[in-house]
């Protein structure tokens, strides 16, 4: 089995400034949101993002609810690399979209393996979704909330051997430099997504939260993962 460092996506962009600062900072993705919130970028500030940015980093942007020609002219007008989606979209939306599909899911109860395996299952293992994304479950919101979810939830499915099918997977929900490092050791995931835990306010980054969230990703255990061999 392999071993490899956990990925790191900095999420909710806007400037294409500080999105190259984090990406020396050594952020492997960046992500903008194209939904309703106080981190949405326009597709002329991920242009600018996308445009700055060195090759080897990603760009994802983040869709709620959106239709895929609308999806396709962003990408089209933006260049992002990936397509996060993060609201009820059906299983067959992943083929129709013309980049690599991060599909998020926000875990509740242990309900949550047998509703991300039908919806996988629905679009028949479509090879366009790229990896799944965990998320912590708030009613009235759809991410970016700061809240945690039981990462034992996922844990016990893991030494189960339950999640083979399910790599990469990317875990989100609460993180930041204080707790990271122990959620990597929990869930072992593929990579961590942070918002929240690395801003000033809503949209606006701390430069300092973000190298502190980024070293503390080092002090968690290596990837050991199905999704490797």
């Amino acid at each position: 089995m392999m071993l490899q460092r956990v990925r790191i996506k900095i999420e909710g962009l806007r400037d294409a400034r500080e999105a190259m600062k984090v990406a020396q900072m050594g952020a492997d993705a960046i992500g903008m949101v194209f939904a309703d919130s106080p981190r949405w970028v326009s597709p002329e500030q991920a242009r600018a993002i996308v445009d700055i940015l060195p090759p080897w980093v990603a760009t994802v942007g983040v869709f709620v609810n959106s239709d895929a020609e609308t999806i396709n002219r962003v990408i089209q007008r933006t260049g992002i690399s990936c397509v996060q989606l993060h609201g009820d979209e059906p299983p067959e939306i992943v083929g129709q979209i013309e980049a690599p599909v991060i599909r998020a899911f926000r875990v509740r109860d242990t309900g949550w393996l047998d509703e991300v395996r039908s919806w996988i299952d629905a679009g028949g293992a479509q090879r366009n979704l790229a990896a799944v994304l965990l998320d912590a479950y708030d009613k009235s919101a759809r991410g970016g909330t700061g809240k945690q979810f039981n990462w034992d939830l996922v844990a016990d499915a893991r030494a189960a051997g339950a999640l083979a099918e399910l790599d990469p997977i990317i875990l989100a929900g609460g993180l930041d430099a204080s707790c990271v490092s122990r959620a990597i050791d929990a869930v072992k995931p593929w990579a961590v997504d942070v918002a929240s835990g690395v801003e000033k306010a809503p949209g606006v980054k701390d430069l300092n939260k973000v190298a502190d969230f980024i070293s503390a990703t080092r002090e968690g255990d290596v990837l050991e993962s199905e999704f490797w061999m």
